[in-house]
């Protein structure tokens, strides 16, 4: 089955995980640093969960799911659940045109969570369409193992003059030229080695306008 690829705007929409175990716990933190409104419903909580719910970055339902759950939720996780209960929140969120993912139970999802690298602004998603998510897991370990903080931190540097430049250069064409040349060069290199006062030298040189080094980051 084909999975079309989206990254979701979660910022203070609310969804809910059925579910107190480590999974549960995986999940929730995702939603929660992207943002969401996050609701866990299980009688227990694994330690992290409950420190979270200590700290008030997500709410506890301590009981087991109920039909009328999802009502208002944009986004709904399932796990280590029976498969009569999974079957009941699926349905439910079918019902009330939810986004749902069952863990490891690929019949009862609408979107399967990617195995996700992150450098900064830069975001990586692999998803092997839950045939194998081992997989998806290995190339994610190697991938980080092959791209460093440099990449984030050419992403908040690039971020830094793109209004400026287009400005600047207003034809389209002429700005992506100038970034193929930019990220061609040696500008990622330099940010390897930490010289971010040589990087931005390079954006000027290049781009013509002057990025902005964060104070104590500059080599």
């Amino acid at each position: 089955m084909a999975h079309y690829p989206v990254f979701l705007d979660l910022r203070v929409r609310p969804c809910v995980v059925v579910g107190g175990g480590h999974l549960a716990e995986e999940k929730a933190r995702g939603l929660i640093a992207a943002g969401a409104v996050v609701t866990v419903i299980a009688p227990g909580l694994t330690a992290g969960l409950t420190a979270l719910a200590d700290e008030g970055r997500l709410l506890h339902r301590p009981r087991g799911y109920r039909p009328g759950d999802l009502e208002g939720v944009f986004l709904a996780i399932s796990t280590d659940q029976t498969a009569e209960t999974a079957e009941a929140i699926w349905q439910e969120a079918l019902r009330r045109n939810i986004l749902i993912n069952t863990v490891d139970d690929v019949p009862r999802c609408d979107f399967i969570a990617p195995s996700v690298v992150r450098r900064g602004d830069l975001s990586i998603a692999i998803s092997t369409g839950g045939k194998a998510p081992v997989l998806a897991v290995r190339l994610r370990q190697w991938l980080e193992s092959q791209l460093g903080e440099e990449y984030g931190r050419f992403l908040a540097l690039a971020g830094s003059v793109r209004k400026d430049l287009a400005r600047r250069q207003p034809d389209f064409a002429t700005r992506k030229e100038l970034w193929y040349r930019l990220i061609d060069s040696d500008v990622l290199d330099l940010l390897r080695r930490g010289d971010e006062v040589a990087a931005a030298g390079r954006f000027r040189d290049i781009l013509g306008v002057v990025p902005t080094v964060e104070e104590g980051e500059a080599a």
